[in-house]
């Protein structure tokens, strides 16, 4: 799925790297105590920070960072219903990201802004839509990371909204199931209907849940069966959020993998069309030529150089990276330099790409 960054993500990646760069990550953590400790940690960070960059840089550097740290640190709502605060800063660039996604505490001093966290955990934040199917009709709820939220379809599948649409000849039925099957052939041709545009609109995994009879009769008519990710048998009508956050996780998890099945079958595809480059050197260098339609990049792989060679269209010189080192990160310069490109980041367990020297990237046709 393509990678939907928003335009203060972009601003943060556009930014000049100028180094040093300030990179915080808090998370919003509600209940009693949680603006206290939020207020302590952003009391002491300047201090903290400033301790770092002193081993490195020229004090009046030092200073314009922590300058421009305590300006974004006062505008920091400590109010917000957002789950995380993201601050990036540098000599000449200042910015304050309230975010959607849940990220664990972490502090940057780097040669560049660190957006890995922000791209890895929107990649990670699943979600996808859940077709509840049953004799009352269907719905369709939004998944995201075990909260449901229904989706208005204008088009409501009820069983008795649908009660006056069967035809005429329902009335001299003398068995009642007849006119219940009439009945539910209305309502799954109007949830299919609806599900045409919700799946424009969304373009997430689909999952459908029901009852053996009803999921059989909407395989047989329904118009998406090519999109829908799997089907789930059982009667889960009146079922609550907990209960089918819980039937959908082993679902979810197979998703998850066959996803990630798939990455490695595009990468062997681009090999064979000569259409793929691995390791860190090889990466960045088709990096730099614009060339990455999709980078492949194992969760935590980091790659180090010297900053000043990723101005450049050199290949810089690589050295292990240490988390929360001065040393640049050359994979996370790669990640950003793709997106910038118009290509695509994708992210796979540790291990999973031993084969391609942890990182690969298909290249433009």
């Amino acid at each position: 799925m393509k990678t939907i960054l928003t335009p203060d993500i972009q601003e943060v990646m556009n930014a000049v790297h100028y180094r040093p760069s300030v990179s915080v990550i808090l998370p919003v953590i509600p209940g009693s105590g949680f603006k206290a400790s939020l207020a302590y940690t952003l009391k002491t960070l300047p201090h903290k920070i400033e301790l770092e960059l002193q081993k490195k840089y020229p004090d009046d550097i030092c200073q314009a960072v922590i300058r421009k740290l305590k300006s974004a640190i006062k505008n920091v709502d400590y109010n917000t219903r957002r789950k995380s605060i993201a601050i990036y800063i540098s000599p000449v660039f200042e910015k304050l990201l309230y975010l959607d996604i849940a990220l664990d505490e972490k502090i940057f001093v780097d040669e560049s802004f660190e957006i890995r966290d922000l791209l890895y955990c929107k990649k990670q934040s699943y979600k996808c839509l859940v077709l509840l199917l049953g004799s009352k009709g269907g719905r369709i709820c939004l998944w995201d990371n075990n909260n449901f939220l229904q989706i208005n379809t204008g088009n409501p599948g009820d069983m008795q909204e649908h009660a006056n649409d069967a035809p005429e000849r329902v009335a001299n039925f003398s068995d009642m199931a007849d006119r219940k099957e009439v009945l539910m052939e209305n309502t799954l041709h109007q949830v299919d209907r609806s599900l045409s545009s919700i799946l424009h609109i969304y373009q997430l995994p689909l999952f459908v849940l029901g009852n053996d009879r009803v999921l059989g009769h909407f395989k047989s008519r329904s118009s998406h069966n090519a999109a829908v990710t799997e089907y789930v048998h059982g009667n889960y009508e009146e079922a609550s959020a907990v209960q089918l956050a819980k039937i959908l996780e082993p679902h979810i998890t197979a998703a998850r993998h066959f996803a990630q099945q798939h990455l490695l079958s595009q990468l062997e595809e681009a090999a064979g069309q000569k259409q793929l480059v691995c390791g860190m050197k090889a990466v960045w260098d088709a990096v730099q030529q614009k060339r990455g339609r999709l980078l492949v990049v194992e969760k935590n792989y980091m790659y180090a150089g010297p900053a000043e060679n990723l101005q450049g269209a050199g290949t810089p010189s690589f050295l292990p990276v240490k988390k929360n080192s001065l040393s640049a990160d050359i994979a996370d310069e790669a990640m950003e330099r793709v997106l910038k490109y118009g290509g695509d980041v994708e992210f796979t367990e540790e291990g999973v790409l031993d084969a391609y020297e942890h990182i690969a990237l298909v290249l433009y046709y």
